[in-house]
């Protein structure tokens, strides 16, 4: 399944100015769609990595997905929703990287 590192690969995709935007977008209830935003004053210097953090506290992983999916798609960057689909190409705990 996706984990921690898979949304931190995905932030890490994303340039400087995206990952801005993508804080921004992180604070738009309508976005979000839901009662719960992360506030601006947490979000203004964080890094990658603890963004997603504070995602992950927040939403519980699933929803740190669902919200990073809903996020991309705002920005423009549909393809990264590719690597945080929740059907993997390959089966669990076989990895390619490592031979």
């Amino acid at each position: 399944g996706l984990g921690t590192p898979d949304l931190l690969n995905t932030l890490e995709d994303l340039g400087d100015e995206e990952f801005n935007k993508f804080k921004w977008f992180l604070q738009q209830t309508d976005v979000i769609q839901g009662p719960m935003t992360i506030k601006k004053s947490r979000l203004e210097t964080t890094s990658r990595w603890d963004t997603v953090d504070l995602m992950v506290q927040t939403y519980r992983l699933s929803g740190a997905v669902e919200v990073t999916r809903r996020v991309l798609k705002r920005i423009g960057r549909n393809d990264l929703l590719l690597g945080l689909s929740v059907i993997r190409p390959r089966p669990e705990g076989e990895s390619h990287e490592c031979q």
